[in-house]
Formats: structure tokens, C-alpha cells, sequence
């Protein structure tokens, strides 16, 4: 109880300085495992963090989130550069380990492709589908891991459900995620995907007049390389 009146305390005097809230959200867990979201906020005005947004839709027995991996580009020239890496939608899953508290750190990735996130972007009431990934094709790996992740109608046009199946053969796991998907929330989903499509192909980049940031002036700058959507290898 005292923990709990500090963390609300802690809040209250210090909110908006990022080092204070980790502090409360640690008080106020148990062994990493919060009911606050994995990512902590930082000041929106501050030009010394890089920003992420992500879509997160909490329900009993999952979580999951939506976030956009932008594409990579290699200098061709001193005049151009060329799409090397295609950009995906990341769906991300936690497990629930009681009333609105989950495991955020037992989490399953999914990366939609562009033509995966037009077969949710076109998906009517009453259909379904299903993608298959395994994270390793073309590789020693292959078939040791896969992923298959399908939509379904609830039924009277409320929704979907959202079921993602994680086979580990190396660790001898299966995991399994269910989200139920009101109708409301897959019209977020949906306006979401259409909005970053061309961004993840690359055509809003390319569009522009000035150069788009490359993977050599990235290196150069001293910044970290993106993730490669690819990766969904989860050890």
C-alpha cells in the first residue's frame, strides 16, 4: 500500500521527466512484469530522442501491438540511392498473466507485408485469412521455427479474431495468441495500414525532391542500422 501511494505520489510531482516515471513503474511492479506498457514516454518537443508510435489493443487472455518498420535505401551515387530493404507493419504479442497485467517480456513478432496488410486492408465482415512465416526459409534453420497467424470473423459483423501460433522446434514450444478485435478497433487497424503502405514501400521517400536518408549516411552519422524486418527469430 505504501509502494502503491509513492508510485501515485511520484507521478503526480514529476510527470513528463522521464527518469522519475521509470522509477514509479518500477515501484509499482513485480519482477519486470508491469501493467504499464513496455515503452516508456518521453518529452514529444525534444529533438535529442527518436520517436516511436505504435497501435495497442490490451484484451484478457493477449496484447497486441501494431508499429511501422520504415524501408532502408543504399547510395547508388552522390545523386541518388535505391531501395534496399523493404519496410513491413511489425505486429507485436504479450501474453496476459492476470487482470490487466501481461508478460512483456515473453513476446511473438509478426511482420506483415505490404501485400499482407492489403488482404487485411480489403478483408470484408464475413471472411477470413491466413499467413504463414517461417522466419528462417532459404537457410540451415528452415522449418524450426514457424508462424502462422489468421483473422476470423466473430460472427454478426462485431469484429474479428486475431490468432497468432508460434512453433518453436529447437525449444520445443508452441505458443498461442488470441485477440478479439471489435469492429471499431479494426477500422483503427485498417485506416492505420492504409496510411503506411506507400511509407513502407518506399514511395513517399522516393516522392520527395530531397534525398531520403540512406543506410551509408545513417553509418556515417554514427546512428545505429534499422532492424531488418526479416528477423523474426525470437531465441
Amino acid at each position: 500500500m505504501a509502494l502503491s501511494s509513492l508510485s501515485r505520489f511520484l507521478v503526480s510531482r514529476n510527470f513528463g521527466r522521464s527518469a522519475d516515471v521509470k522509477v514509479s513503474l518500477w515501484l509499482g511492479s513485480k519482477c519486470g512484469i508491469s501493467t504499464s506498457g513496455p515503452d516508456l514516454a518521453t518529452d514529444a518537443r525534444s529533438t535529442s530522442f527518436k520517436r516511436f508510435a505504435d497501435y495497442t489493443i490490451f484484451k484478457g487472455k493477449a496484447a497486441m501491438a501494431l508499429s511501422p518498420i520504415l524501408p532502408t535505401f543504399r547510395e547508388v551515387n552522390s545523386q541518388s540511392s535505391k531501395l534496399c530493404k523493404r519496410g513491413c507493419v511489425m505486429m507485436t504479442f504479450w501474453p496476459a498473466i492476470g487482470t490487466k497485467k501481461y508478460d512483456w517480456n515473453r513476446k511473438q513478432v509478426f511482420a506483415l507485408s505490404p501485400t499482407e496488410a492489403g488482404n487485411l486492408i480489403s478483408l470484408g465482415p464475413e471472411e477470413s485469412c491466413e499467413f504463414f512465416h517461417d522466419p528462417s526459409k532459404n537457410s540451415s534453420l528452415e522449418g524450426q521455427v514457424n508462424k502462422s497467424l489468421k483473422l476470423s470473423p466473430t460472427g454478426n459483423d462485431q469484429g474479428y479474431f486475431l490468432n497468432l501460433m508460434v512453433t518453436n522446434k529447437i525449444k520445443g514450444t508452441n505458443e498461442r495468441f488470441s485477440v478479439p478485435v471489435t469492429k471499431a478497433e479494426f477500422a483503427v487497424i485498417r485506416t492505420i495500414l492504409t496510411y503506411i503502405l506507400p511509407h513502407i514501400l518506399g514511395w513517399s521517400q522516393s516522392a520527395i525532391s530531397q534525398l531520403p536518408q540512406t543506410a551509408s549516411n545513417l553509418h556515417k552519422q554514427g546512428f545505429g542500422t534499422r532492424p531488418d524486418p526479416a528477423l523474426e527469430w525470437e531465441m
